[in-house]
């Protein structure tokens, strides 16, 4: 980790979206956890939220509208809300197509202790193959289907209902600088475009993906990734806006609360270290994209867990240190089947993958070496392979934009 500069106090490296450092060669996200935890009124905060919820409650079916992953944010998200205000909500999941056994459990113990009426989406599954193939071309970032569906199918869930609140978890300024704690940050349409779509909205990928393959995909195909429009949520007088703007953000005390009054259940994942089994435990993919993070930017999980230890006095720098050095970049098992979902072989992965190192990291594939098989890996599902063929053309069109754009970098790619 000598090659990467690093925050003086947690362990980000240089190589994080968003990240600055001061003359002290501390990052804005620890100066901004610093905010949080010394400069907000977070009795003040509560009564924002008393407020919002007040002018909320009783007016259509729902009160409000809770995304759900039934990941911890979520959950816990879901558990105030209804533990602390009695709300009536419906709950929205968007289904990445990843969801791990025992997440499925989990989300099935937390809506019956708490009795509330639950809405599950899936796309298309061979619009969703065309869309991770697609952005992991361009971006190294498979998960746009995820990130795009997830915050706008709850928005078109809250139009279809007339509910205008809808409550998000975390917010980002807890892992990012994209929003600090001393901002507004509301859960809208100029959020969702200047982080969570990589720039390229749903139109542009219709545009990407005319034509690619059998399978042809339409507008309404990607009507559940695209925003709605801002005029029909104005007319319902829509907020969108995070449970962690109106309360400190504490992630290993509500994990602990939602154990015990809900039964959630921790997990392994992949390269996560043992004391982090509540994180990202709801995609079996999710070493998968830890893995693409080190050969862009030479870090990945442990960085960011042992990170937010570290701020919240938990854990020393010299213990984070080591914690990353032994867990982070190795190789995923569940590598194989991201392979067979978007119809590649792992030399084209690695060469995709390269081809968007942020400097001045280098990636050395030499030095990776193979990580755990997780203890449910046998019971993710291996159906829908996506044809050769099929990704052939989206990757041949790939490769013809690159070299006439003259892209190319040092390992082979385009």
């Amino acid at each position: 980790m000598a090659e990467l500069r690093r925050c003086t106090r947690c362990v980000l490296p240089e190589t994080h979206e968003t990240i600055t450092f001061d003359t002290e060669g501390v990052c804005n996200i620890c100066r901004q956890q610093e905010y949080k935890q010394t400069q907000i009124d977070w009795a003040a905060k509560k009564k924002e939220l008393d407020l919002l919820i007040a002018a909320h409650r009783d007016k259509s079916d729902y009160d409000c509208i809770i995304p759900f992953s039934g990941g911890k944010d979520s959950t816990w998200t879901l558990y105030y809300l209804v533990k602390e205000y009695g709300l009536r909500p419906l709950v929205v999941r968007f289904d990445h197509g990843f969801l791990r056994p025992n997440v499925i459990e989990n989300t099935r113990r937390t809506l019956r202790k708490l009795g509330v009426d639950f809405h599950h989406f899936t796309p298309n599954w061979k619009v969703v193959q065309k869309l991770m193939l697609q952005t992991f071309l361009e971006k190294g970032d498979f998960c746009w289907h995820c990130h795009a569906g997830i915050f706008a199918y709850p928005m078109w869930v809250a139009l279809r209902y007339n509910v205008p609140l809808v409550m998000w978890g975390e917010p980002s300024s807890e892992y990012t600088a994209y929003y600090s704690y001393d901002q507004p940050e509301e859960v809208d349409e100029k959020r969702f475009n200047r982080y969570v779509n990589l720039g390229i909205t749903a139109q542009d990928m219709l545009v990407r993906l005319e034509g690619a393959g059998e399978s042809v995909v339409d507008e309404r195909d990607l009507k559940p990734f695209t925003y709605p429009p801002l005029k029909e949520l104005r007319k319902i007088h829509y907020r969108s806006v995070c449970l962690g703007s109106y309360i400190p953000w504490d992630v290993k005390r509500q994990v602990r609360i939602i154990q015990e009054e809900l039964g959630w259940s921790e997990d392994q994942v992949e390269n996560v270290p043992p004391g982090y089994g509540y994180e990202k435990i709801e995609c079996y993919m999710q070493g998968v994209r830890d893995y693409i993070k080190f050969i862009k930017r030479g870090y990945t999980r442990p960085s960011h867990l042992a990170s937010l230890d570290i701020r919240n006095h938990r854990m020393t720098r010299e213990e984070a240190v080591a914690l990353i050095q032994k867990y982070e970049g190795k190789r995923p098992p569940s590598l194989d089947l991201f392979l067979e979902y978007v119809g590649l072989s792992e030399e084209e992965f690695v060469q995709i993958a390269l081809s968007h190192v942020v400097s001045p990291y280098e990636h050395d594939p030499l030095k990776v070496l193979p990580g755990e098989k997780l203890h449910d890996f046998d019971l993710w599902s291996r159906q829908g392979a996506m044809p050769r063929k099929e990704a052939e053309v989206q990757l041949n069109r790939w490769r013809q934009r690159n070299a006439q754009a003259g892209v190319t970098n040092d390992k082979g790619a385009p």
